[in-house]
């Protein structure tokens, strides 16, 4: 379960980490979230590397109660992680991998997800090269630490200390982005890995995370180089077609009440996407 230490937030480890075998048509289902931002990257790859037959998705619904994601067809994903391990105790997360065929949990570990259809499954963009991966896996490392997790640890902190912190991580991390992307297209020469990471936290930012997780020193839009950045990404299919506001909002508003007990869900933002 995530922890809170020192009024610190500190997300579950992923319990399976199993890795993903050979492609096989029917095998493995993707079960995700249109509101996780972990779990749209693993959409977003599959449909960037043409993996639509290789890999079943099943959309869990936005609003997750005491019982955790429903899935299509009735039922819950939790009865999939005590499927496959019975003891389990912890949050019950997308995105997870389900193997069909052993009837188990493979994965949940959603950082390696992507890359090990990247690199054991292939497609095209090469989305982490060979020579350019000690490079995606530093920005990816600062990524996470300063944005794609920080924001939860300013949400969920439970001290002032911690939240300060993290928000003074959370906009380290943009003006880096913003510095990184003057004049350039991408965090690389090439659409990378690193990109994904980047732009769900991105696509979230404004709508959720700036007031809802407080990280309201700066809004998205005030990063000239950022913003048409997100924009750019969100012009690509794989990225608009997987983003989903509507989800996002009625997860983070409706859900986590704790920070919104009232679980109003605000109107707004009103945000040109397009280029």
């Amino acid at each position: 379960m995530d922890a809170v230490r020192d009024g610190r937030w500190v997300r579950q480890a992923n319990h399976f980490t199993g890795r993903l075998g050979p492609p096989e048509p029917g095998r493995y289902r993707l079960y995700a979230s249109y509101a996780c931002p972990w779990a749209q990257r693993v959409l977003i790859v599959r449909e960037l590397l043409g993996l639509q037959d290789l890999l079943d998705v099943a959309i869990v619904d936005p609003i997750r109660d005491e019982r955790g994601w429903r899935v299509p067809g009735g039922g819950f994903l939790s009865e999939l992680y005590l499927a496959t391990d019975p003891g389990f105790e912890g949050r019950h997360t997308v995105p997870c991998v389900w193997d069909v065929k052993e009837r188990r949990i493979v994965t949940n570990d959603f950082p390696q997800i992507t890359l090990d259809l990247e690199t054991r499954w292939g497609g095209t963009p090469d989305l982490y090269p060979k020579e350019l991966r000690d490079g995606i896996d530093a920005v990816n490392d600062r990524l996470y630490h300063g944005l794609n997790n920080a924001v939860y640890e300013a949400g969920f902190a439970r001290s002032q200390e911690a939240y300060e912190d993290a928000v003074r991580r959370v906009f380290a991390t943009l003006d880096f982005l913003e510095e990184r992307l003057t004049g350039s297209e991408f965090l690389f020469d090439r659409l990378t890995e690193s990109d994904v990471r980047a732009y769900t936290t991105l696509a979230r930012f404004d709508t959720v995370y700036y007031a809802h997780f407080k990280c309201s020193v700066r809004r998205l839009t005030d990063y000239p180089a950022v913003w048409a950045y997100a924009r750019r990404l969100y012009a690509i299919p794989a990225f608009r077609e997987t983003t989903d506001f509507d989800h996002i909002k009625r997860h983070y508003y409706m859900t986590q009440t704790t920070i919104n007990p009232n679980r109003l869900v605000p109107m707004g933002p009103e945000l040109d996407w397009s280029l």
